[in-house]
Order: C-alpha cells, then structure tokens, then sequence
C-alpha cells in the first residue's frame, strides 16, 4: 500500500508529459496562431500605380489533358562491339563519344598467334602444291608409258592377225598395255587427291588470314561511341562487349503506356514528347508498339522516333504526352504570378484598388499558368515587371 501514491504521482507525470507534447505538436503546427493567408483570401497591396500595358484579364480557356507516359531516350541502332577471336587487347583507339565513320579501326588484339598460323598455313600449301607438281609428273609420265604400251600392243595384234606374230608376243604386249593403264589410272587419281589437297590447303590459309584479319576489329557503320567496357590489356573473346556503338542521329523514346491508351499511341500516331532537362516538346511519330503487355503493369512499350536536337542523347528522360481531351481551366500570363515567400501571388484589382490574391497553380502551356483556385477567371491582374525590362 505504500506504493500507492508513487504510482499516482507516475501517472500523472505520464498523462501531463503526454498533455505536453501534445500542445507543443498544435502550436508547431501554428493551430494556436490566427491571421495566416488562405487560399483565395485577398490581402491589401502598397498603393501603386500600374501602367495599362503591364493590366490583362484572367480568362477561362479549354486546355489539352494529357496522359504522361515516361520513358527513355534510346539509339534507334545500338551495337555491341565484340571480338571473334580470343586473344589479348593491345590498343583502344576511341573513347566515349569520339564521332567514327565506317571502317574505321578501334580495337587491335595481339595478332602474333594468328600471324604464325597464317604463316604455317601458307608454308603447308606450298608443301602440298609441291607435290601437286609431282604427282602431275607421274601422270605425264604414266600417260606415255601408256601411250607407248598402247600402240605395241595394236602393231603385235595386226601381226597376229595376219599370222606375223606369236600368241605369246600379243600376250606380253596385251599385258604391258593393261598395266600402262592401270598405271595412268592410279597416277590420276594421285593427283585428284593432291588438287583436293591444295584447296583444302587453300582454305586454311584463307581462315587463318580471316583470323588474322579479326586482330583489328573495325566500324561496321558510321555513329558514335556511347560506351568503352575494356581497356588494353584485357582478354577479349567472342561475346564480350569490347564498346557500344549508337546512331546519334536517329534518335527514339520508349515508353510504358496503360493499355487503355493504346488505341491513341497505334503506329503512325503523331505525339509530343517533353525534355525536361532541355525543357522542350519534340514531334513525334510512333514507329512500333510491342505487342505484348506487361502483366503486372499492364502497359505496353511504345517506340516514337523524335528528332535529334542539341544536348539530346540517349539515356536521357522524356514524357510521351498522349492526348485525352480537354477541360475548362483558369489560366493567367506566368509573368501575372508574384512569389512571397514560397506563396504564390496574383495582383488583382477590386474596386478601384489593387489587392494581393493568393492563388495555386497548376499546369504551365506556353507562357500561360493554370490557376487551381484563387480566381474565377474574369479578374482583372497585373503583368510583374521581369529584372531585364
């Protein structure tokens, strides 16, 4: 029981810490504080005189809707540039955006492997085109042999048909003439089988030069070099990307629209594009929709071929601005919009005078603001005075 009132006493500390906060939290929050500016609520400006050029009226105006689908500037044509072979990397002759032309050279492998092949290859059809030569003699030789075997063998069958000559002397001759052929045969087929070693031989000259030709990789197109993923040194080998290769004129966005859009973004389709880093709206045409949808985002990629202006390149951020109608708004000049502080502010006048409005804006188009709330649209406001007028 002695306990009793300490605990009274931490509860009560407890539920007044608690009333504490909580009114430190109200008044952080200004709800002890009265007087503070509304949206819309007018506040009374210095006395001025604006000139009639510097007064315009806030109208009421249809603005487009768009759907913002974001996306990604790309290469129309991007190439991995890989080697052929394998073998060690000597020079890189590009860098990041170094403008190349067609056939041009960019990377040189160590070619002394491919060059002692080649020279061994040549070395062997050399060897084997020697014993062409030789086994085209045999036939020469085999062919008079036969020749000769040939004619002894009718003159001895003449004389035995007129009873000139034995049955033996037409034998002997029957038999040398037999083995004449036999001989030329055997001699032609040598040197069918020499040729075809010639040409086989010819072949591996003609890849090992191949080979030897694959230690300079060269420009298959004229572009840019957008990225370097090897230095000298390294060991390239068929399917490893050496550099990426970009069309800097030909030029893409690729985005993601919803597919209850994808009616408007068919090919052939001509949209806006926003850049929001070159703050700009690029043309653009839809040159491919994928025909397939995400299933967990349900949108389609779309690809819209834009122009290639200055500081555009690939990797950059654009909107795809896909038209869904349009909407009465309260729009006013940009110039007509004051900052006071981080509150924006409209001059308008009421009776006579000149009032300060607190307005929130929306959308900018071409010069022009949207005004959510703060106005009706029939105000007449003043034009602020920029810094270099």
């Amino acid at each position: 029981m002695k306990n009793e009132p300490e605990r009274y006493y931490k509860i009560l500390f407890l539920i007044g810490s608690v009333i504490i906060l909580v009114v430190v939290i109200l008044y952080m929050g200004g709800f002890f504080r009265t007087g503070l500016i509304e949206p819309g609520l007018f506040k009374m400006a210095e006395t001025e005189k604006i000139p009639a050029e510097r007064i315009v009226y806030a109208t009421v105006e249809r603005i487009p809707e768009w759907y913002e689908a974001v996306g990604t500037v790309r290469s129309k044509t991007e190439t991995n540039i890989s080697a052929q072979i394998t073998g060690r990397i000597l020079k890189i002759v590009v860098r990041p955006g170094d403008k190349i032309k067609k056939e041009a050279p960019l990377v040189y492998i160590d070619d002394r492997e491919f060059q002692a092949r080649l020279n061994q290859a040549r070395q062997g059809l050399e060897a084997v085109k020697a014993k062409k030569d030789q086994a085209e003699q045999v036939l020469i030789a085999a062919q008079a042999v036969y020749t000769q075997a040939d004619a002894n063998y009718k003159r001895i069958k003449t004389y035995f048909d007129q009873e000139a000559a034995t049955r033996n002397d037409l034998e002997q001759a029957e038999a040398s003439y037999k083995q004449a052929k036999a001989g030329v045969e055997r001699a032609q087929k040598g040197t069918v089988a020499v040729r075809a070693g010639v040409q086989q031989a010819k072949q591996v000259v003609e890849e090992a030069r191949i080979a030897l030709g694959y230690t300079k990789i060269v420009a298959h197109e004229t572009g840019e070099v957008a990225k370097r993923l090897a230095e000298p040194g390294d060991l390239a080998w068929p399917g490893k990307s050496l550099l990426v290769l970009h069309a800097p004129d030909a030029l893409r966005l690729e985005a993601y629209v919803r597919e209850g859009l994808i009616k408007k973004v068919l090919p052939g389709s001509q949209l806006q594009v926003a850049i929001d880093a070159l703050d700009t709206l690029l043309d653009a045409t839809v040159e491919e929709v994928i025909p397939s949808a995400d299933p967990l985002s349900r949108t389609f990629l779309v690809k819209a071929a834009i122009p290639a202006i200055t500081g555009l390149y690939p990797g950059m951020f654009g909107r795809l601005l896909v038209p869904l109608g349009e909407r009465q708004a309260v729009v006013v000049p940009e110039r007509a919009i004051y900052l006071i502080g981080q509150l924006e502010v409209v001059k308008v006048e009421k009776q006579g005078r000149w009032y300060n409005c607190f307005v929130r804006t929306g959308k900018e188009m071409g010069g022009k603001v949207e005004i959510l709330s703060g106005l009706n649209g029939s105000e007449k406001i003043a034009l602020r005075v920029d810094s270099n007028e």
